[in-house]
Formats: C-alpha cells, structure tokens, sequence
C-alpha cells in the first residue's frame, strides 16, 4: 500500500471530527512524524560525532534533545492513530518526506554541530507553529494543543542551542553590534 493510500485512509473512530479533516489533520501529523523523525536522527548524529573542548556537556545535551524529540515522535504517531490515521513513520519514509536538510557529516567540531542544529531546529519551529494554527483552523483544539506543548519546548531547545553561538559571536565581536543596532531599533 503506497503512503498516500495510507494518508487518506481512516479506520473507523467515535471521535466526532469529520473524516475529511480528520484526513487533511493526519496529514499534516504524518508530515510532523516525518521531520520529528528527522531531527531526533539528526541530533543524534551531531550527540555520537562533537569534538571539542565542550565535549561532554554537548554530548549530554545533544542526547537529552534527542529524547524530548522520541518522546514527541510517539505523541504525534499516537494522535495520528487516535484520529483513526495510519501512522508513517519509518526510517524511509521520514527520509523521504523531512522537510529538513540532511545533516552534513563532514564536521566534528562543538560549534559546528550547534550551528548545524541550530539551522534544523528552527525550521522545524517554525513548521510546528504553522500546524498549531493549520489544525486550529480546522477546528482541532486538541491537536493544535499537542502542537502547542512541543512548540513551547522546540523554542527553549533552540534558545539552548542559539546560546552557546551567541557568545562565540560575542566573544569575536561580530554580535555586538548586530545586538546594539537592534536595541536601538526597539527604543525609537
């Protein structure tokens, strides 16, 4: 059975949303399964392969993300099924449909890992905000909730990680002024 046969197929639920949103709403689950799979992969790269002196304390954060992000594949597969949808989330199909870049394995250095995660993890953000108001749209609250809770953590993960590339730029000096232009900015 091919997968968009199985984005469209639904089994029987008590659930009172339509079924024609219940297909649109397993969709766009079925896309977050996919890059939810992605990134935890992904970070998992960057936790198995950082070098550097901060070493140990990204190994450990790295893993750490990597946990919340299995911990959001199941609450996202599970509300898929819920609704009475057919969950797509295999190693290939999660390749297949990640709306993320692929990992570059040509770096070991801490910074670079932060950076590459940096540039996976805002992007996905942003698409989970993009379903928070798609599936509230389509009269979804629960899963709009769903949507909510992980947003909440995807935003601090990235300030995390955002955090340790702010003060390299600092220290270099490339933030500072960046940082004072916009400070002026806010106060006209």
């Amino acid at each position: 059975m091919s997968q968009n046969t199985l984005s469209t197929r639904l089994y029987p639920t008590r659930i009172d949303i339509p079924a024609e949103v219940r297909v649109q709403i397993v969709a766009i689950l079925n896309q977050t399964l996919a890059a939810t799979l992605d990134l935890k992969t992904q970070t998992k790269q960057a936790h198995w392969n950082v070098k550097g002196t901060d070493f140990y304390q990204l190994h450990e954060l790295f893993d750490e993300l990597a946990g919340e992000l299995e911990e959001f594949v199941d609450m996202v597969a599970e509300r898929v099924t819920a609704l009475g949808g057919y969950a797509v989330g295999t190693a290939r199909s999660a390749a297949q449909n990640s709306i993320l870049p692929e990992y570059p394995f040509d770096i070991l250095d801490s910074q670079e890992h932060v950076a590459a995660l940096a540039d996976r993890f805002a992007p996905y953000a942003k698409h989970i905000r993009g379903a928070i108001a798609k599936t509230d749209d389509l009269g979804d609250a629960d899963t709009a909730d769903l949507y909510t809770e992980i947003s909440r953590t995807i935003d601090k993960r990235l300030w995390f990680l955002e955090a340790h590339l702010q003060a390299s730029a600092v220290k270099e000096g490339n933030g500072m002024s960046s940082v004072k232009t916009q400070q002026k900015a806010v106060l006209r």
